[in-house]
């Protein structure tokens, strides 16, 4: 083979890596307009948690928390778990322990009736919403 052959197979990737780049700087442009922005401020909210032996306890409380997990411990919820690069997987409300590996069972999160899209540290609170948190086990 050629010496200018050669140099040319060394460009090939230079176009894949513009076009990768260029995919990405979209996808994060699109990720920073569509995703929830925290709002600073007094909120009113309720956030009622659901038990292992399915019994609710009801929050009422007016926070300046911008996200879920902060306005929980400003309602004196505790919540641990564990943090990965998507965020904070609880395992334990007020004590009590939900392990999916052993049992199959989760914490889920609710903003109304609708499951939320983020987890409890990046799920954004609005004013005048019901978040609930709920033992689950899956089926």
């Amino acid at each position: 083979m050629s010496e200018s052959a050669n140099k040319g197979n060394g460009r090939k990737w230079i176009p894949a890596a513009l076009v990768f780049a260029a995919i990405a700087v979209i996808f994060g442009g699109i990720y920073l307009r569509f995703s929830p922005a925290a709002v600073a401020g007094e909120k009113n909210i309720t956030i009622e948690v659901v038990d292992d032996k399915q019994e609710t306890a009801v929050y009422t409380l007016k926070t300046d928390a911008e996200y879920l997990k902060e306005a929980m411990e400003d309602a004196g919820i505790s919540v641990t778990g564990t943090t990965s690069e998507y965020g904070l997987m609880v395992d334990t409300v007020n004590g009590v322990y939900a392990s999916y590996s052993e049992n199959g069972a989760y914490w889920a999160f609710y903003e109304g009736d609708d499951y939320c899209n983020y987890g409890v540290d990046q799920q954004v609170i609005q004013d005048g919403k019901t978040y609930r948190v709920v033992y689950t086990l899956a089926e």
